[in-house]
Protein backbone atom coordinates (compact mmCIF):
# COMPACT_ATOMS: atom_id res chain seq x y z
CA UNK A 1 0.00 0.00 0.00
CA UNK A 2 1.32 3.68 -0.63
CA UNK A 3 1.97 6.39 1.84
CA UNK A 4 -0.84 8.18 0.09
CA UNK A 5 -2.84 4.86 0.49
CA UNK A 6 -2.04 4.26 4.49
CA UNK A 7 -3.10 8.05 5.26
CA UNK A 8 -6.45 7.84 3.79
CA UNK A 9 -6.88 4.46 5.97
CA UNK A 10 -5.86 6.19 8.51
CA UNK A 11 -8.53 8.94 7.89
CA UNK A 12 -11.19 6.72 7.39
CA UNK A 13 -10.75 4.92 10.66
CA UNK A 14 -10.30 8.32 12.52
CA UNK A 15 -13.73 9.41 11.34
CA UNK A 16 -15.25 5.86 11.61
CA UNK A 17 -14.14 5.92 15.08
CA UNK A 18 -15.80 9.54 15.29
CA UNK A 19 -19.37 8.59 14.25
CA UNK A 20 -21.67 7.61 16.84
CA UNK A 21 -22.23 3.94 17.87
CA UNK A 22 -26.32 4.78 16.52
CA UNK A 23 -24.98 5.54 13.11
CA UNK A 24 -22.60 2.85 12.70
CA UNK A 25 -25.31 0.24 14.01
CA UNK A 26 -28.61 -1.20 11.54
CA UNK A 27 -31.91 0.93 12.34
CA UNK A 28 -34.11 -0.75 14.46
CA UNK A 29 -37.04 -2.01 12.42
CA UNK A 30 -40.71 -1.48 13.59
CA UNK A 31 -42.54 -4.68 12.21
CA UNK A 32 -45.67 -3.55 13.15
CA UNK A 33 -47.42 -1.03 14.86
CA UNK A 34 -50.82 -1.92 16.59
CA UNK A 35 -52.89 -1.49 19.25
CA UNK A 36 -54.05 -4.32 22.30
CA UNK A 37 -57.89 -5.27 21.80
CA UNK A 38 -60.16 -3.95 24.09
CA UNK A 39 -57.39 -2.50 26.06
CA UNK A 40 -58.26 -0.18 29.19
CA UNK A 41 -56.21 1.88 29.28
CA UNK A 42 -55.59 2.59 25.57
CA UNK A 43 -52.16 0.04 24.74
CA UNK A 44 -50.25 0.99 21.59
CA UNK A 45 -47.65 -1.87 21.03
CA UNK A 46 -44.50 -1.33 18.63
CA UNK A 47 -43.30 -4.85 17.33
CA UNK A 48 -39.11 -4.07 17.04
CA UNK A 49 -36.33 -5.89 15.70
CA UNK A 50 -33.96 -5.08 18.86
CA UNK A 51 -34.51 -2.88 21.58
CA UNK A 52 -34.64 0.89 20.81
CA UNK A 53 -33.64 4.38 23.06
CA UNK A 54 -37.46 6.03 22.85
CA UNK A 55 -38.47 9.38 24.49
CA UNK A 56 -42.35 10.25 25.14
CA UNK A 57 -43.81 13.74 26.01
CA UNK A 58 -47.07 14.96 25.26
CA UNK A 59 -48.18 18.36 23.95
CA UNK A 60 -52.21 20.06 24.72
CA UNK A 61 -53.90 22.57 22.26
CA UNK A 62 -54.77 20.25 20.84
CA UNK A 63 -53.56 17.19 22.68
CA UNK A 64 -50.74 14.78 21.17
CA UNK A 65 -48.67 12.54 22.11
CA UNK A 66 -45.53 11.90 20.89
CA UNK A 67 -42.83 8.96 20.50
CA UNK A 68 -39.27 9.15 18.89
CA UNK A 69 -37.90 6.39 18.58
CA UNK A 70 -33.39 6.82 18.06
CA UNK A 71 -32.21 4.43 14.61
CA UNK A 72 -35.69 3.11 13.57
CA UNK A 73 -37.30 3.29 10.57
CA UNK A 74 -41.12 2.37 10.05
CA UNK A 75 -41.91 -0.90 8.09
CA UNK A 76 -45.69 -1.17 8.50
CA UNK A 77 -48.75 0.92 8.07
CA UNK A 78 -50.46 3.00 10.60
CA UNK A 79 -53.36 1.21 12.72
CA UNK A 80 -56.36 3.27 12.82
CA UNK A 81 -56.81 5.22 15.96
CA UNK A 82 -58.88 3.44 18.98
CA UNK A 83 -59.82 4.25 22.34
CA UNK A 84 -58.53 7.90 23.24
CA UNK A 85 -56.06 7.82 20.32
CA UNK A 86 -57.83 9.28 17.31
CA UNK A 87 -55.49 9.53 14.62
CA UNK A 88 -52.17 8.39 14.03
CA UNK A 89 -49.10 9.92 11.87
CA UNK A 90 -45.55 9.21 11.38
CA UNK A 91 -42.25 11.22 9.95
CA UNK A 92 -38.31 10.97 10.02
CA UNK A 93 -37.25 13.32 12.85
CA UNK A 94 -33.90 13.40 12.03
CA UNK A 95 -31.57 11.23 9.91
CA UNK A 96 -32.08 7.82 11.55
CA UNK A 97 -35.48 8.85 13.93
CA UNK A 98 -38.75 8.17 13.55
CA UNK A 99 -41.21 10.11 15.04
CA UNK A 100 -45.09 8.67 15.84
CA UNK A 101 -47.91 11.72 17.33
CA UNK A 102 -50.63 10.29 18.45
CA UNK A 103 -53.80 13.07 18.25
CA UNK A 104 -55.83 11.97 21.24
CA UNK A 105 -59.48 13.00 21.92
CA UNK A 106 -58.35 14.05 25.96
CA UNK A 107 -56.22 14.90 27.85
CA UNK A 108 -53.40 11.88 28.46
CA UNK A 109 -50.71 9.91 30.73
CA UNK A 110 -48.09 7.69 29.33
CA UNK A 111 -46.39 5.13 30.98
CA UNK A 112 -44.44 2.96 28.53
CA UNK A 113 -42.06 -0.42 29.02
CA UNK A 114 -39.56 -1.94 26.63
CA UNK A 115 -39.69 -5.62 27.18
CA UNK A 116 -38.29 -8.90 25.57
CA UNK A 117 -40.56 -11.73 25.50
CA UNK A 118 -42.09 -14.81 23.83
CA UNK A 119 -43.81 -12.23 21.32
CA UNK A 120 -39.97 -10.51 20.53
CA UNK A 121 -38.98 -7.14 21.74
CA UNK A 122 -41.94 -4.60 22.20
CA UNK A 123 -42.72 -1.28 23.38
CA UNK A 124 -45.96 -0.79 25.06
CA UNK A 125 -46.90 2.70 25.29
CA UNK A 126 -50.57 2.79 27.62
CA UNK A 127 -52.45 6.05 27.40
CA UNK A 128 -54.48 7.03 30.78
CA UNK A 129 -57.27 9.33 29.77
CA UNK A 130 -58.04 12.26 31.98
CA UNK A 131 -61.64 12.80 30.33
CA UNK A 132 -63.08 14.91 27.22
CA UNK A 133 -61.18 18.72 26.97
CA UNK A 134 -64.35 19.94 27.49
CA UNK A 135 -65.06 17.92 31.08
CA UNK A 136 -61.70 19.79 32.16
CA UNK A 137 -62.90 23.29 31.45
CA UNK A 138 -64.95 25.44 34.04
CA UNK A 139 -69.05 24.38 33.67
CA UNK A 140 -70.17 27.59 35.79
CA UNK A 141 -73.63 27.81 35.56
CA UNK A 142 -74.21 25.10 33.02
CA UNK A 143 -73.29 22.76 35.62
CA UNK A 144 -76.53 23.02 37.39
CA UNK A 145 -78.51 21.87 34.58
CA UNK A 146 -76.46 18.78 34.16
CA UNK A 147 -77.00 15.16 36.49
CA UNK A 148 -74.21 14.52 38.39
CA UNK A 149 -73.31 11.38 38.48
CA UNK A 150 -70.57 9.78 40.65
CA UNK A 151 -67.14 8.11 39.42
CA UNK A 152 -66.63 4.45 39.51
CA UNK A 153 -64.27 3.25 42.47
CA UNK A 154 -61.35 1.63 40.74
CA UNK A 155 -60.00 -1.71 42.00
CA UNK A 156 -56.51 -2.19 40.74
CA UNK A 157 -55.37 -5.61 40.53
CA UNK A 158 -51.66 -6.70 40.59
CA UNK A 159 -50.74 -10.32 39.43
CA UNK A 160 -47.05 -10.69 41.42
CA UNK A 161 -44.20 -11.62 38.98
CA UNK A 162 -44.44 -12.50 35.56
CA UNK A 163 -41.59 -12.80 32.38
CA UNK A 164 -38.42 -13.53 33.50
CA UNK A 165 -39.77 -13.54 36.99
CA UNK A 166 -41.57 -16.52 37.22
CA UNK A 167 -41.68 -16.35 40.87
CA UNK A 168 -42.25 -19.59 42.94
CA UNK A 169 -42.48 -23.05 41.45
CA UNK A 170 -44.64 -25.93 42.64
CA UNK A 171 -45.00 -29.59 41.52
CA UNK A 172 -44.67 -30.29 37.72
CA UNK A 173 -43.45 -27.39 37.08
CA UNK A 174 -47.03 -24.73 37.64
CA UNK A 175 -45.31 -21.13 37.86
CA UNK A 176 -46.53 -18.42 40.63
CA UNK A 177 -46.45 -16.22 37.67
CA UNK A 178 -49.28 -18.38 35.85
CA UNK A 179 -51.54 -18.75 38.74
CA UNK A 180 -51.53 -14.90 39.95
CA UNK A 181 -52.53 -13.64 36.47
CA UNK A 182 -55.25 -16.22 35.92
CA UNK A 183 -56.63 -15.49 39.64
CA UNK A 184 -56.14 -11.54 38.80
CA UNK A 185 -58.42 -11.23 35.60
CA UNK A 186 -61.10 -13.71 37.52
CA UNK A 187 -61.08 -10.93 40.03
CA UNK A 188 -60.95 -7.83 37.59
CA UNK A 189 -63.88 -9.87 35.56
CA UNK A 190 -66.14 -10.04 39.23
CA UNK A 191 -65.20 -6.66 39.95
CA UNK A 192 -66.52 -5.16 36.10
CA UNK A 193 -69.89 -6.77 36.82
CA UNK A 194 -70.36 -4.94 40.28
CA UNK A 195 -72.21 -1.59 39.88
CA UNK A 196 -69.96 1.52 40.82
CA UNK A 197 -66.33 -0.24 40.78
CA UNK A 198 -64.05 -0.70 37.88
CA UNK A 199 -60.86 -3.00 37.60
CA UNK A 200 -57.52 -2.52 36.50
CA UNK A 201 -54.99 -4.85 36.49
CA UNK A 202 -51.19 -3.66 36.55
CA UNK A 203 -50.65 -6.32 34.36
CA UNK A 204 -52.96 -8.62 31.27
CA UNK A 205 -50.00 -10.77 30.28
CA UNK A 206 -46.85 -12.61 30.67
CA UNK A 207 -44.61 -9.84 30.90
CA UNK A 208 -41.94 -8.31 34.04
CA UNK A 209 -42.41 -5.40 35.98
CA UNK A 210 -40.97 -3.65 38.31
CA UNK A 211 -42.20 -3.24 42.28
CA UNK A 212 -42.29 0.40 41.28
CA UNK A 213 -44.09 0.19 37.86
CA UNK A 214 -46.39 -1.49 39.62
CA UNK A 215 -47.23 1.31 42.05
CA UNK A 216 -47.24 3.99 39.19
CA UNK A 217 -49.62 2.60 36.95
CA UNK A 218 -52.01 2.09 39.61
CA UNK A 219 -51.54 5.54 40.76
CA UNK A 220 -51.72 6.57 37.19
CA UNK A 221 -55.03 4.58 37.10
CA UNK A 222 -56.01 7.12 39.86
CA UNK A 223 -57.04 3.48 42.23
CA UNK A 224 -58.90 3.53 44.91
CA UNK A 225 -57.54 0.27 46.42
CA UNK A 226 -54.35 -1.55 45.19
CA UNK A 227 -54.53 -5.72 45.55
CA UNK A 228 -51.51 -7.79 44.95
CA UNK A 229 -52.13 -11.51 44.25
CA UNK A 230 -49.60 -13.84 45.25
CA UNK A 231 -49.15 -17.34 45.75
CA UNK A 232 -46.99 -18.46 49.05
CA UNK A 233 -44.09 -21.19 48.98
CA UNK A 234 -42.29 -23.17 52.07
CA UNK A 235 -40.17 -25.87 52.85
CA UNK A 236 -42.67 -27.31 54.52
CA UNK A 237 -45.22 -29.34 51.83
CA UNK A 238 -47.55 -29.38 54.08
CA UNK A 239 -47.84 -25.80 55.15
CA UNK A 240 -50.99 -24.39 53.66
CA UNK A 241 -53.83 -21.57 53.68
CA UNK A 242 -53.93 -17.74 53.16
CA UNK A 243 -52.31 -15.00 54.65
CA UNK A 244 -53.06 -11.38 54.08
CA UNK A 245 -50.74 -8.53 54.51
CA UNK A 246 -50.53 -4.69 54.55
CA UNK A 247 -47.86 -2.27 54.44
CA UNK A 248 -45.30 -2.44 58.16
CA UNK A 249 -44.38 0.61 60.11
CA UNK A 250 -40.76 -0.24 59.18
CA UNK A 251 -41.56 -0.25 55.27
CA UNK A 252 -43.51 3.20 56.12
CA UNK A 253 -40.36 4.96 57.82
CA UNK A 254 -38.06 3.93 55.55
CA UNK A 255 -40.22 4.56 51.99
CA UNK A 256 -41.11 8.06 54.17
CA UNK A 257 -37.69 9.18 53.67
CA UNK A 258 -37.14 8.01 49.97
CA UNK A 259 -40.21 9.97 48.80
CA UNK A 260 -39.19 13.15 50.80
CA UNK A 261 -36.28 12.73 48.75
CA UNK A 262 -38.20 12.53 45.57
CA UNK A 263 -40.62 15.11 46.32
CA UNK A 264 -39.21 17.84 44.41
CA UNK A 265 -39.31 15.38 40.87
CA UNK A 266 -43.47 13.93 42.48
CA UNK A 267 -46.16 17.02 42.04
CA UNK A 268 -48.86 14.46 42.92
CA UNK A 269 -47.32 12.08 45.70
CA UNK A 270 -50.32 12.60 47.95
CA UNK A 271 -53.67 12.03 45.51
CA UNK A 272 -52.91 15.62 43.81
CA UNK A 273 -51.01 17.26 46.60
CA UNK A 274 -48.12 18.82 45.42
CA UNK A 275 -45.08 18.54 48.06
CA UNK A 276 -43.02 20.25 45.85
CA UNK A 277 -43.40 23.56 47.38
CA UNK A 278 -43.98 22.79 51.20
CA UNK A 279 -41.28 23.44 53.28
CA UNK A 280 -39.52 20.17 54.44
CA UNK A 281 -41.12 19.66 58.09
CA UNK A 282 -44.70 20.35 56.29
CA UNK A 283 -44.30 17.64 53.56
CA UNK A 284 -42.89 15.77 56.24
CA UNK A 285 -46.19 16.32 58.45
CA UNK A 286 -48.60 15.37 55.20
CA UNK A 287 -46.54 12.71 54.43
CA UNK A 288 -46.83 10.85 57.82
CA UNK A 289 -50.61 11.59 58.06
CA UNK A 290 -51.16 10.27 54.56
CA UNK A 291 -49.35 7.19 55.32
CA UNK A 292 -51.00 6.54 58.64
CA UNK A 293 -53.99 6.59 57.37
CA UNK A 294 -53.40 4.78 54.56
CA UNK A 295 -51.85 1.84 56.66
CA UNK A 296 -55.01 2.27 58.63
CA UNK A 297 -57.13 1.91 55.68
CA UNK A 298 -54.97 -1.09 54.95
CA UNK A 299 -55.61 -2.95 57.71
CA UNK A 300 -59.15 -2.84 57.85
CA UNK A 301 -59.75 -3.68 54.25
CA UNK A 302 -57.56 -6.76 54.71
CA UNK A 303 -59.07 -7.77 57.92
CA UNK A 304 -62.40 -7.93 55.91
CA UNK A 305 -60.73 -10.22 53.11
CA UNK A 306 -59.05 -12.20 55.60
CA UNK A 307 -62.51 -13.13 57.38
CA UNK A 308 -64.03 -13.77 53.82
CA UNK A 309 -60.52 -16.03 52.58
CA UNK A 310 -61.46 -18.27 56.05
CA UNK A 311 -64.83 -19.12 54.58
CA UNK A 312 -63.03 -20.93 51.98
CA UNK A 313 -60.68 -23.18 54.39
CA UNK A 314 -57.80 -23.06 57.21
CA UNK A 315 -55.89 -19.51 57.24
CA UNK A 316 -52.19 -19.63 57.50
CA UNK A 317 -52.09 -16.58 59.37
CA UNK A 318 -55.78 -15.32 60.80
CA UNK A 319 -54.82 -11.81 61.47
CA UNK A 320 -53.56 -9.23 58.80
CA UNK A 321 -49.89 -9.95 59.00
CA UNK A 322 -47.11 -6.37 58.12
CA UNK A 323 -44.45 -6.60 55.78
CA UNK A 324 -41.92 -4.28 54.36
CA UNK A 325 -43.06 -5.40 50.84
CA UNK A 326 -42.26 -2.54 48.08
CA UNK A 327 -45.48 -2.97 46.30
CA UNK A 328 -47.51 -2.18 49.43
CA UNK A 329 -45.55 1.41 49.62
CA UNK A 330 -48.16 4.05 47.85
CA UNK A 331 -48.95 6.38 50.71
CA UNK A 332 -52.03 7.67 49.35
CA UNK A 333 -53.88 4.21 47.62
CA UNK A 334 -54.62 1.28 50.78
CA UNK A 335 -52.66 -1.82 49.38
CA UNK A 336 -52.95 -5.37 50.94
CA UNK A 337 -50.87 -8.25 49.00
CA UNK A 338 -52.87 -11.75 49.00
CA UNK A 339 -50.54 -14.82 49.24
CA UNK A 340 -53.51 -17.19 47.99
CA UNK A 341 -52.41 -20.19 48.96
CA UNK A 342 -48.92 -22.13 49.13
CA UNK A 343 -47.94 -23.46 45.81
CA UNK A 344 -45.10 -25.37 47.39
CA UNK A 345 -47.68 -27.95 48.68
CA UNK A 346 -49.04 -30.57 46.22
CA UNK A 347 -52.37 -30.50 47.11
CA UNK A 348 -52.73 -27.14 47.80
CA UNK A 349 -51.06 -26.53 43.68
CA UNK A 350 -53.48 -28.75 42.31
CA UNK A 351 -56.34 -26.53 43.83
CA UNK A 352 -54.80 -23.35 42.65
CA UNK A 353 -55.32 -24.75 39.11
CA UNK A 354 -58.54 -25.43 39.60
CA UNK A 355 -60.83 -22.49 37.56
CA UNK A 356 -63.55 -23.02 40.34
CA UNK A 357 -61.00 -22.21 43.57
CA UNK A 358 -59.47 -19.60 41.71
CA UNK A 359 -62.80 -18.38 41.23
CA UNK A 360 -63.90 -18.62 44.68
CA UNK A 361 -60.60 -17.33 46.08
CA UNK A 362 -61.53 -13.67 43.57
CA UNK A 363 -64.78 -13.97 45.21
CA UNK A 364 -63.43 -14.42 48.98
CA UNK A 365 -61.27 -10.88 47.94
CA UNK A 366 -64.38 -8.93 45.95
CA UNK A 367 -66.60 -9.53 49.18
CA UNK A 368 -64.29 -8.25 51.35
CA UNK A 369 -63.25 -4.93 48.96
CA UNK A 370 -67.13 -4.55 48.47
CA UNK A 371 -68.00 -4.87 52.42
CA UNK A 372 -65.48 -2.03 53.20
CA UNK A 373 -66.27 0.37 50.68
CA UNK A 374 -69.84 0.01 51.51
CA UNK A 375 -68.91 1.39 55.04
CA UNK A 376 -65.87 4.36 53.56
CA UNK A 377 -67.03 5.15 50.11
CA UNK A 378 -64.55 7.25 48.90
CA UNK A 379 -66.15 10.92 48.27
CA UNK A 380 -67.55 11.35 44.84
CA UNK A 381 -68.06 7.81 43.85
CA UNK A 382 -71.37 6.55 42.81
CA UNK A 383 -71.54 4.25 46.10
CA UNK A 384 -71.19 7.25 48.24
CA UNK A 385 -74.08 9.28 46.79
CA UNK A 386 -75.79 5.95 46.93
CA UNK A 387 -74.76 6.20 50.78
CA UNK A 388 -75.86 9.52 51.22
CA UNK A 389 -79.20 8.79 49.41
CA UNK A 390 -79.57 5.66 51.17
CA UNK A 391 -79.15 7.71 54.77
CA UNK A 392 -81.56 10.19 53.47
CA UNK A 393 -84.45 7.89 52.68
CA UNK A 394 -83.14 6.26 55.99
CA UNK A 395 -83.13 2.89 54.41
CA UNK A 396 -79.97 1.24 55.84
CA UNK A 397 -77.30 -0.96 54.58
CA UNK A 398 -77.18 -4.14 52.96
CA UNK A 399 -76.97 -7.22 55.76
CA UNK A 400 -73.48 -7.80 55.92
CA UNK A 401 -74.33 -11.59 55.05
CA UNK A 402 -75.35 -10.40 52.02
CA UNK A 403 -71.57 -10.01 51.18
CA UNK A 404 -70.36 -13.51 52.44
CA UNK A 405 -68.78 -15.41 50.06
CA UNK A 406 -71.01 -18.51 51.44
CA UNK A 407 -73.85 -16.85 50.18
CA UNK A 408 -73.59 -15.00 46.73
CA UNK A 409 -75.65 -16.04 44.43
CA UNK A 410 -73.40 -17.33 41.69
CA UNK A 411 -76.55 -17.57 39.22
CA UNK A 412 -77.25 -13.95 39.10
Amino acid sequence: MTSSGRVGMRVLLILLLLLPAAALAAPVQVLNLHFAPAANPTRLIFDLTAPAEYRIFTLGHPDRVVIDLDNAVLQSTLPAGQGVIKDLRSGVRTANGLRVVLDASAQVTPRSLLRNGSAGTQLLVDLYSHGPQSARQPVLTVAKAVPQTGRDIVVAIDAGHGGIDSGARGPHGVMEKTITLQIARRLAALVAKLPGFKPFLTRDGDYYLTLRQRIEHARAAHADIFISIHCDSAHDHYADGATVYALSLHGATSEHARLLAQRENDSDLLGGVNLSDKSPMLASVLLDLSQTATISASLDVGGLVARQLAQLGSMHRDQVQQAAFVVLKSPDIPSILVETDYISNPREAHRLQSSAYQEQIADAILAGVHRYFDQYPPPGTELAMEKVQRRQRNVPALAADSYDVASRNRGQ
